[in-house]
C-alpha cells in the first residue's frame, strides 16, 4: 500500500527559492503554508548556502557540459531539423526513502505482471481462455506479432527491461500513466544527467545521500551476459540502433560505450545457417545477444513487417532456434496498449494473486458497453486515445471538443468501439525549475527503469527520467514539445555505497590486445570522416590566404595570386567560376562576400559550413568509438562556423579569426585522434582517409601553382607553402628566394615532411599492410600493389626533371606526374571500398567520378 504523506516540515524556502504553487495541482516541494516537504530539506538548506549567483555559475557551467557532450534529442520538423540540445535543469526532483520503497516494490510488480501475460498471450493463451482479457486486445493490434508465438526464452522472461511513466494525482498519489515494454528509452539521458548534476553540484549531491545509479547497470549486463546460449565466459552482445537519425540516438550511442557493447544498424548483422552473424573487417562474428532499441515490427522484414526495408531478415527464426537471444524479447510490445490498463488490476490478482500495487490512470475500453457509454457521457472529464500504440493520432481533450467536433468523435468511437480508451486526465504535479535566474513550476512524470534479475525478481533503477513542461501553462511533457528533463534524486536513510561499473573484480582477466569489433559501415563512416576533416582544413587554409591577399595589400601588388587560389577553389567544387588576372581589381568588392559565403552560406552545397556539419554527422554515426575528447573538438568546430554580422570590413576581420580557430581546432582533432585513439584497424581507416585527401589536395595545390612557369610563379608558391604549413621549413632549409626544384623535393619527396606526398604514400603502405596482415598471403594483394605503385612513383621522381619547364614554359612531367598519381589515388580508393566497405550500406558520402569530390 502506498505511504501516506509525510506531514511537511515546519521551515520555508529561501526568499531566492519562492515559487509559486499553482491550484489544484500537487505541489512536489510544499504544502499548506508553503512548510518544505522532508525529502526536499536537505537540497534546499544547501543551495541555501550556496545562494542564487551561485547556482547560477555552477549551471552555467553544467550547460556547458551538455553542451561540448553533444548530449542531443533529435527532433524532426517541418525543416527536417535534428539535434536539439538536451534539456536538463538544475534543481532534481527529489524522493525520500519511505516513498520510494512503495515505487520500487509496485514497478517490480507490474512488471512481473505484465512478463507473465507475455508469457501467456505468446504461449498456453490461458488468460484468454478463462476471459480474464478480451482477445480483441491481442489480436487488433499490430504490436502481436504471430511469429513471435511458440518458442521458448531462457528464464521465461521476455521482458528483460521495463519502463513505466508515473505521475501524481492532484492529491499525492502516484499513477503509472504508460507501460514500456518495447525498447523503452530513457536510461541514458537519466545516466547523462546524474554525470552533468554530480560535476556541477557535487557537494550538494554527496550531503544528500543520493542512491547511485551504476550499479543498476551492472545488474543489466549480468544478465544480459546470463543469457547467452553459448559462449558464456565471453559472450558477444551487440546493441541494435535503428541508425543516428533515431530521436535517441544519442542515448544508444553513450550506452553502448558505458557497457562496453558494439553498437550496430540492422545492416551490420546477418543470419546465416539460422546464426546471427555480425559483419566485420575480419568476416562473419557469431552474436549471442542482442539489446534491441529497434520496435517489433521493424526487427525482420520476412516475418514482421513486410512494408519495411529496416530490420534483420531471418532475425525471427535464429531467436524461434534458440542461437540468439533478444532483450527484450520480439512481440513485448504486445502489452504497451493503453487498452490493457483497465484489466491489469484482475489480471494481477489472477496471475500473481496480489493486489496491485500501484494503479493505472483511470481507463476505460470502449469495447465494453459499459465503458463506452461512460466515455460517451463524461467526455467534457476524459483524455480519448487510441487503445492501441499501433494506431496514429494524437490523444483528444474532451474539454476542448466543439459541439461539432463532439459528435464527430462519438460517431468514430460507436463505429469501432474497441480502437478507442477514455482516460482520467491527468493532472500532472509541480515542481520547481530554475529559468532565467529565478524559480518557475513546472509539470512532471517520471519514468522509472526495471531490468530482470537472473533470480527472477526485477531490480529497479533507484531514480529515473523525470520529464517536465516547456512552461507553467502545458502540461505537456514530451521532448518532441519542447519540454526538459530533471535528474532524480532518490534519498537514502543511510550512507551511500559507492558503487562503480568500473570497478575490478575477483575474477582475472584474460589479457588481450583485441580492441573494438568494426563493422563494415563504422570502417566506411571513419573513413569519410578522416576525409571530410582533412578537406576542411585544406580549404579554410586556401581561403584564409586568399582573404589576406585580399586585404593585406593595399597596393594589390599581389593580385596575380589571387586568380590561382580562386582556381583550386573552383576545382575542389566550392566556387564556379575562376577570375582571369586583369579583372581581379574589378571584382575586389564581391570576391570578399563571395569567399565568406563558400565558408558559412549552408545553403551552398559545397560550403565549408556544409563539410563541417557533415563530419559532425558522421561523427555522430561512429560517436561510441571516439573519445569524448574528439567529439567535444567536432563540436566545437561546428559551433564556430556561424557567419559574422555587419559591414564587409567588419565580417572579413572577424572571419580571420574564426578560420585561425577552426584550424587550432582541426589541429587538436588531428593530435588527439593520433594521441587519443588506440592505433587498431578503426583508427587506421581515418588515418587513411586522412591521407588521401591530403595528397588530393597537395595535387591540386601544385596543378594550379607550379605547372606553368612565369614571372609570378614565386608568389604562387609562396602561397602554396603557406597553404601546405611548410613556408618556415623552406625558409630555414634555403634562406633564399623560391624555386621551383627545392619546393617539389619538400612537397613531394621528403619523407619527413608530414604534408608530402611521399609522406602520405608511405603512411597508406604501412595501413594497408597491416589491414591485410603480415604473413597472411603468399603474395601481395591488389591493393597492396596499387599503394606500391604509388610509392615507386614517387620515389623514383626526378626533382630537376620535374622543375624543368619546356618552350612553351609548361612543366609537362609535373602534369603528367599530376594526372598519373591523381587516377592511382582515387583507385587505390575504390580497392579499399570493393574490399572493406562494399557491404557497408550505399555511402553518402563523396562521388567516385574522376578526383573524389563531395556530393
Amino acid at each position: 500500500m502506498e505511504p501516506s504523506l509525510m506531514p511537511p516540515a515546519a521551515s520555508q524556502p529561501p526568499a531566492f527559492w519562492r515559487c509559486p504553487s499553482l491550484p489544484g495541482y500537487f505541489d512536489e516541494v510544499t504544502a499548506g503554508g508553503e512548510a518544505i516537504r522532508p525529502a526536499w530539506k536537505p537540497f534546499i538548506s544547501a543551495i541555501e548556502k550556496i545562494g542564487p549567483e551561485e547556482l547560477a555559475r555552477r549551471w552555467e557551467q553544467g550547460r556547458r557540459l551538455i553542451q561540448e557532450n553533444g548530449v542531443t534529442y533529435n527532433v524532426y520538423d517541418e525543416t527536417g531539423g535534428l539535434n536539439r540540445p538536451w534539456q536538463l535543469d538544475a534543481v532534481p526532483l527529489m524522493i525520500g526513502a519511505d516513498e520510494w520503497a512503495y515505487i520500487e516494490a509496485a514497478i517490480a510488480q507490474r512488471a512481473s505482471l505484465l512478463n507473465h501475460v507475455l508469457n501467456d498471450v505468446y504461449g498456453p493463451r490461458r488468460l484468454l481462455a478463462e476471459h480474464v482479457m478480451p482477445p480483441e486486445l491481442l489480436y487488433a493490434t499490430e504490436s502481436f506479432h504471430r511469429a513471435a508465438s511458440g518458442f521458448d526464452v531462457p528464464g521465461d522472461v521476455r521482458l528483460h527491461f521495463y519502463a513505466a511513466d508515473i505521475a501524481r494525482a492532484p492529491t499525492g498519489h502516484w499513477w503509472v500513466v504508460n507501460d514500456r515494454t518495447q525498447a523503452p528509452s530513457g536510461s541514458g539521458y537519466a545516466l547523462e544527467n546524474r554525470l552533468v548534476m554530480t560535476r556541477s553540484l557535487p557537494d550538494v549531491f554527496r550531503d544528500c545521500q543520493v542512491h547511485r545509479l551504476a550499479e543498476f547497470f551492472s545488474k543489466l549486463r549480468d544478465l544480459l551476459a546470463a543469457l547467452a546460449p553459448a559462449h558464456k565466459d565471453r559472450p558477444r552482445i551487440v546493441l541494435l540502433t535503428p541508425g543516428a537519425y533515431n530521436e535517441t540516438y544519442f542515448e544508444h550511442a553513450y550506452l553502448a560505450r558505458y557497457l562496453g557493447y558494439p553498437l550496430v544498424e540492422p545492416g551490420d548483422l546477418t543470419v546465416r545457417g539460422g546464426r546471427v552473424y555480425l559483419k566485420t573487417l575480419n568476416g562473419l562474428l557469431p552474436v549471442d545477444v542482442i539489446l534491441r532499441r529497434l520496435d517489433d515490427g521493424y526487427c525482420d522484414p520476412l516475418e514482421l513487417r513486410e512494408d519495411s526495408l529496416l530490420g534483420v531478415p531471418g532475425l525471427v527464426q535464429a531467436a524461434r532456434s534458440g542461437t540468439v537471444v533478444i532483450a527484450n524479447s520480439l512481440g513485448s510490445g504486445a502489452v504497451e496498449n493503453p487498452a490493457l490498463m483497465a484489466f491489469l488490476p484482475g489480471l494481477c490478482r489472477k496471475v500473481l494473486g496480489e493486489e496491485l500495487k500501484m494503479p493505472s490512470v483511470a481507463t476505460w475500453w470502449c469495447g465494453q458497453p459499459d465503458a463506452v457509454r461512460y466515455v460517451s457521457e463524461h467526455l467534457e472529464d476524459l483524455v480519448v486515445k487510441s487503445a492501441f500504440l499501433s494506431d496514429p493520432g494524437e490523444p483528444i481533450f474532451g474539454e476542448q471538443l466543439t459541439d461539432a467536433s463532439r459528435a464527430a468523435l462519438l460517431k468514430r468511437i460507436a463505429a469501432a468501439p474497441y480502437r478507442f480508451v477514455g482516460q482520467e486526465r491527468v493532472r500532472l504535479s509541480t515542481a520547481p525549475a530554475w529559468v532565467q535566474g529565478e524559480m518557475q513550476p513546472r509539470h512532471l512524470m517520471l519514468r522509472v527503469f526495471a531490468v530482470a534479475g537472473l533470480d527472477g525478481q526485477y531490480r529497479v533503477m533507484p531514480g529515473g527520467l523525470t520529464r517536465v513542461s516547456g512552461s507553467r501553462d502545458s502540461s505537456l511533457v514530451s521532448m518532441q514539445s519542447g519540454g526538459g528533463s530533471k535528474d532524480t534524486w532518490v534519498l537514502s536513510d543511510k550512507p551511500v555505497e559507492h558503487f562503480s561499473l568500473l570497478r575490478m573484480g575477483e575474477r582475472s582477466t584474460e589479457l588481450t590486445r583485441q580492441g573494438f569489433i568494426l563493422p563494415s559501415r563504422v570502417a566506411d563512416n571513419l573513413y569519410w570522416m578522416g576525409r571530410y576533416a582533412e578537406r576542411i582544413e585544406n580549404t579554410v587554409r586556401v581561403i584564409r590566404c586568399a582573404l589576406q591577399r585580399l586585404t593585406d595589400e593595399s597596393e594589390f601588388d599581389d593580385a596575380d595570386e589571387l586568380p590561382w587560389l580562386i582556381d583550386v577553389l573552383v576545382d575542389q567544387g566550392r566556387m564556379l567560376g575562376g577570375i582571369e588576372p586583369e579583372d581581379v581589381y574589378k571584382q575586389i568588392a564581391t570576391l570578399g562576400e563571395q569567399l565568406i559565403s563558400v565558408l558559412f552560406d549552408g545553403e551552398r552545397p559545397l560550403s565549408v559550413r556544409g563539410d563541417v556539419q557533415r563530419v559532425s554527422r558522421t561523427a555522430s554515426i561512429v560517436r561510441d568509438r571516439i573519445s569524448i575528447d574528439a567529439w567535444r573538438i567536432l563540436n566545437r568546430l561546428e559551433q564556430q562556423f556561424v557567419a559574422p554580422a555587419g559591414n564587409l570590413a567588419v565580417r572579413l576581420d572577424a572571419t580571420f579569426h574564426i578560420l585561425d580557430d577552426a584550424i587550432l581546432t582541426l589541429t587538436a582533432f588531428n593530435g588527439q585522434t593520433i594521441e587519443g585513439m588506440t592505433h587498431e584497424k578503426g583508427w587506421r581507416f581515418l588515418d587513411i582517409g586522412r591521407r588521401i585527401e591530403r595528397s588530393l589536395a597537395v595535387l591540386g595545390l601544385m596543378r594550379h601553382a607550379m605547372l606553368h612557369a612565369d614571372g609570378a610563379e614565386g608568389q604562387r608558391m609562396q602561397s602554396m607553402l603557406e597553404i601546405a604549413n611548410n613556408a618556415m621549413t623552406y625558409r630555414s632549409r634555403y634562406q633564399t628566394s623560391v624555386q621551383a626544384a627545392p619546393v617539389l623535393d619538400l612537397l613531394v619527396l621528403d619523407e619527413s615532411n608530414p604534408r608530402s606526398l611521399a609522406y602520405q604514400m608511405v603512411a597508406l603502405d604501412e595501413h594497408i599492410n597491416d589491414l591485410v596482415g603480415a604473413g597472411a598471403m603468399t603474395q601481395r594483394n591488389e591493393q597492396q600493389r596499387q599503394i606500391m605503385r604509388l610509392l615507386s612513383t614517387v620515389r623514383l621522381t626526378e626533382v630537376d626533371v620535374l622543375a624543368r619547364p619546356n618552350a612553351k614554359n609548361q612543366r609537362a612531367a609535373l602534369a603528367h606526374l599530376i594526372d598519373r598519381l591523381q587516377t592511382e589515388i582515387a583507385e587505390l580508393s575504390k580497392l579499399l571500398t570493393l574490399t572493406y566497405l562494399s557491404h557497408a550500406r550505399a555511402s553518402r558520402h563523396l562521388s567516385d567520378l574522376g578526383v573524389e569530390r563531395p556530393s
